[in-house]
């Protein structure tokens, strides 16, 4: 039988551990921003190039993966074409909601030329949609949507 010191520095360990795990976190969408009504996808009118254009590739969550528990892990690669390279200053991520919320402030420590990676992301339960624009260092433009959906 444990006395009560020792189930109090279980507990005490617990919270801490809990705490560590939360501190850990990085909060991607609030739920007041995950509350607002769904937005529309933009549109980017891109006209023929001779070349390819940036690439977008969500690497996790994988697209077919359903519903997935918060946090997860975030990553999305880029890859540019033709010997260019990405130019992580032109990335912008837009939450897809009525209004639009900007999150590429909130992600620049997340963002390199090789793609956003954002370990232990916190998202409320959900659908969530998200636009990426970017550009390499040769002005090729490339956009992409994604999304997930968070269970309980």
């Amino acid at each position: 039988m444990k006395s009560k010191r020792q189930i109090a520095a279980l507990c005490l360990a617990a919270s801490m551990a809990l705490a560590a795990a939360s501190a850990r976190a990085f909060e991607l969408i609030t739920a007041a921003e995950a509350a607002l009504p769904p937005g529309t996808v933009p549109t980017l009118d891109l006209r023929g190039s001779p070349t390819r254009r940036p690439a977008i590739i969500v690497v996790s969550p994988p697209r077919a993966a359903g519903q997935v528990r918060s946090p997860l892990d975030l990553k999305v690669q880029f890859r540019a074409f033709g010997g260019a390279a990405i130019d992580p200053s032109s990335v912008v991520v837009t939450y897809l909601k009525q209004p639009p919320i900007d999150l590429t402030q909130r992600l620049t420590p997340y963002i390199t030329a090789q793609g956003v990676d954002i370990p232990q992301a916190q998202v409320p339960p959900g659908k969530h949609q998200f636009w990426i624009e970017l550009k390499d260092n040769v002005g090729r433009i490339g956009a992409g949507e994604f999304g997930f959906q968070v269970g309980q």
